[in-house]
């Protein structure tokens, strides 16, 4: 296809979902269901527009899937608001520790019992698809700052938590591939890979995240200027937290995911400090300060006078306007663009095997391992189950495939290995996106029967 024709499909597709969009959400399926059609289209499976061979082209779909998982990590984290002490980022934890753990030894023995895998490689699989992804679970996941749904924040917490927490156990994964066996690698694997570098990565992006975003809201409230790139801010708060948690031997994913989070309580603790000029009633906190002032940008009117964005809680509300509004476009163009990708490489790589390993983790081992994680929580019945389902795979698991593939998987694997990973992700894609609005309307109307 000619570079005039990409734009014609690329422009008529982006034009179709923003004329149709207040439509397509009273559907019963998801628009990354849509890309996905769209990419079936235009690949073999379709009017054979394009070919995608993951294995050939995995070096820049490395940098591509990562790029991406990392604009939704940040977004993600600077969605969440609540105090790190609440309860949703307990339950959070437990979906990004336990119920992972249990997703890897759960695929991995499955692919070893009924696929047929070595052990080394399906333990590898395990820890690629395990990860919820933070790109496609938009519709599952906080939209907002004053979202405190327990089940979207969690899932929400989850998504930024394991994307990052699962990079440890791909490498275990290849480690036990090149040894053939665990030895006395595993040691080493442990205290730097999880022992260090996980804590060291949260702390990293958190401290950068509230250190740069405190410093960034005084000086735009004593600036004489009325405007400042606020975009540019977020990608150099990105890149900085990235880099020096790789510099420092620690998970980039999780330093992004830890400043977005960072860069929100930078306006929380500035709002306490110096409440909205408007704000002349709000209720005592009681322990709960940070959730007292509402969202500094829900109070940010379209035009902002120079005079009020000299107040602390104005200019953070800029701020984190301007942000999320750059990141939430960036998310939503990468994610047309490799769901499109998905579409176009599963009717080469699809295999029914994948397609049973996919039902058994979405119906028996993400379900499972959630009710059993779960317990003691405080969380109701409908909440566990609409947990344990909504365990979405996708860009992140691309990402962890490729990043496999550049990393000393064996040539005889690959294959397999690809075919099992684009099937997993485009099932979740099919399934969960057709079953997320009636899902979610009957969880919303459950808990408003409660109210």
């Amino acid at each position: 296809m000619s570079v005039l024709g990409w734009m014609t499909t690329v422009g008529g597709l982006l034009l179709l979902m923003a004329l149709t969009s207040s439509q397509v959400d009273r559907l019963p399926i998801s628009t990354s269901l849509i890309y996905l059609l769209v990419g079936l289209g235009l690949g073999p499976a379709g009017f054979e527009l394009l070919r995608l061979d993951i294995e050939s082209q995995r070096r820049w779909l490395e940098t591509l899937t990562e790029f991406a998982v990392i604009v939704s990590l940040f977004v993600g984290g600077l969605r969440l608001r609540l105090p790190l002490q609440n309860h949703a980022w307990r339950v959070a934890l437990r979906l990004a520790g336990p119920v992972m753990l249990l997703s890897i030894v759960g695929v991995a023995a499955t692919a070893n019992l009924l696929l047929g895998l070595p052990v080394g490689l399906s333990l590898l699989l395990g820890a690629i698809v395990a990860p919820t992804d933070p790109v496609l679970a938009a519709e599952v996941t906080v939209s907002d700052a004053e979202d405190h749904d327990r089940v979207r924040y969690a899932l929400s917490g989850e998504a930024g938590l394991n994307d990052g927490a699962a990079f440890p156990f791909v490498i275990f994964g290849l480690e036990y591939l090149r040894a053939g066996g665990i030895d006395a690698w595993v040691g080493e694997w442990f205290l730097s890979r999880i022992v260090w570098a996980i804590p060291a990565s949260l702390a990293i992006g958190y401290l950068l995240g509230t250190g740069i975003g405190q410093l960034a809201i005084r000086i735009r409230a004593r600036s004489t200027h009325a405007s400042a790139p606020n975009d540019f801010l977020a990608l150099a708060l990105i890149a900085l937290s990235y880099v020096a948690a790789e510099r420092a031997h620690a998970w980039g994913f999780l330093a992004v995911f830890a400043a977005g989070v960072g860069l929100r309580h930078a306006e929380v603790r500035v709002v306490r400090a110096t409440p909205h000029p408007e704000l002349t009633d709000l209720p005592e906190p009681r322990g709960r300060g940070r959730e007292a002032h509402p969202p500094a940008e829900s109070l940010i009117t379209a035009r902002e006078s120079a005079e009020s964005k000299h107040e602390p809680a104005v200019a953070a509300g800029v701020l984190i306007a301007e942000a999320l509004s750059f990141g939430d476009t960036l998310e939503r163009m990468l994610e047309v663009l490799l769901v499109v990708l998905v579409g176009i490489a599963v009717a080469t790589a699809w295999t029914w095997s994948g397609a049973l390993l996919a039902v058994i983790l979405f119906v028996v081992i993400r379900p499972l391992g959630t009710r059993l994680s779960l317990i003691g929580s405080r969380t109701s019945r409908a909440q566990r189950w609409l947990l344990g389902w909504f365990g979405i795979r996708g860009i992140g698991s691309l990402y962890y495939l490729s990043y496999a593939l550049n990393h000393g998987v064996p040539s005889s694997d690959a294959a397999p290995l690809v075919a099992v990973v684009v099937t997993v992700v485009a099932c979740s894609i099919v399934i969960h996106g057709i079953t997320v609005t009636p899902v979610l309307q009957w969880y919303e109307r459950s808990v408003a029967r409660r109210r």
